[in-house]
């Protein structure tokens, strides 16, 4: 299997096997597509975004694999009451792996979390849709 796609499989058991602030299943996809009336119950999207190898010596490389985890779900008023939890549930997927290991890939390390997209302002205007983008970076030899 691609090194890349290990890694978001991974993402997506580490996601699945927490426990969150509120239960969802993630689901590893390369285009997260869905209708509006699919979104009324939240949805975890992990992407395989990009992979970079870079060689450490002879016989070994470094690898920078990135993955993006998009959450999504349709609300009715856009009110803080309402969307603070959702803001809140993202951050609290990104310090599932701020620092940290894979469980069933240790040697990837999360090295960086960024959040280019905490919530899209045409999703929100066009279709009342929360969508919060973040993107994991994970390192590791081989």
């Amino acid at each position: 299997m691609a090194t890349v796609l290990q890694v978001a499989d991974a993402v997506t058991a580490r996601i699945n096997a927490a426990e969150l602030s509120r239960a969802v299943t993630a689901e590893r996809l390369y285009v997260p597509s869905f209708e509006l009336a699919d979104l009324k119950s939240m949805r975890v999207s992990v992407v395989p975004q990009e992979l970079a190898i870079e060689a450490l010596d002879r016989a070994s490389c470094r690898y920078n694999a990135r993955i993006d985890v998009a959450v999504q779900q349709k609300f009715n008023s856009g009110s803080l009451a309402e969307i603070d939890p959702l803001i809140a549930f993202v951050e609290e997927i990104a310090d599932l792996f701020r620092m940290q290991r894979l469980p069933s890939m240790p040697e990837a390390r999360c090295i960086g979390v960024e959040m280019p997209v905490i919530y899209s302002a045409e999703m929100w205007e066009q279709n009342r849709l929360f969508t919060s983008l973040m993107t994991l970076t994970f390192m590791f030899a081989r």
